[in-house]
């Protein structure tokens, strides 16, 4: 679970370190301005959901089994038998603050992985989740580069950020985000970090 909520708080260092971040500001400008909530994510699962609901919801939906525990017990699993070009997996969990979700960090790979079948790799997965994505979500992803993740692709609907990004050789991470709880909880730990060195000074 630790690996999700880092991956969470690092991802606007992420947007803000791209070559091409002058693009990804000016959409995300737009697509607030609108005033519009996309807080949909899937399975019925949405953003401001509570920390009650959500399990209490997923509880229902392993009973039907539509997913199950994932590794660790730290996440949530569905299996991907024909969504993708390879039969896959994701996991997911969401980031919550005060016990309402605002980020749902989910991780693909294919269950065929082989380090010698590149077609197996993170390279074509990518491309397979945005392609997968798009149908769910629609088009418009805008392509990132940055120095360390690679080639990303990221959408904006209103509040709803969508990113796609390779985690390693084997795992594509897309991440949900609802730009509008992260602009709180950025404003409440600038104001948290003004307190400390009003304190400390």
């Amino acid at each position: 679970m630790k690996k999700w909520i880092i991956i969470g708080l690092c991802l606007p260092l992420f947007w803000m370190s791209c070559s091409s971040g002058i693009e990804y500001k000016k959409m995300e400008a737009i697509e607030l301005a609108k005033g519009i909530r996309n807080d949909s994510l899937f399975l019925e699962i949405h953003f401001g959901m509570s920390r009650k609901d959500f399990y209490a919801h997923c509880w229902e939906l392993n009973k039907t089994g539509l997913i199950r525990q994932g590794g660790e017990n730290a996440t949530v699993m569905m299996e991907l038998p024909d969504q993708l070009k390879k039969k896959a997996k994701m996991n997911f969990f969401p980031n919550f603050h005060e016990d309402i979700i605002y980020e749902m960090p989910v991780s693909f790979v294919y269950e065929v992985f082989a380090p010698w079948d590149k077609s197996t790799h993170s390279d074509s997965l990518q491309l397979d989740v945005l392609s997968f994505l798009e149908k769910q979500y629609g088009t418009g992803f805008i392509t990132l580069e940055h120095p360390e993740r690679g080639k990303a692709f990221v959408k904006v609907d209103g509040n709803r950020r969508i990113s796609i990004f390779k985690f390693d050789d084997r795992t594509v991470n897309a991440i949900f985000t609802d730009l509008t709880a992260e602009e709180a909880l950025n404003a409440e730990k600038e104001r948290r970090k003004r307190r400390a060195e009003e304190l400390g000074s």
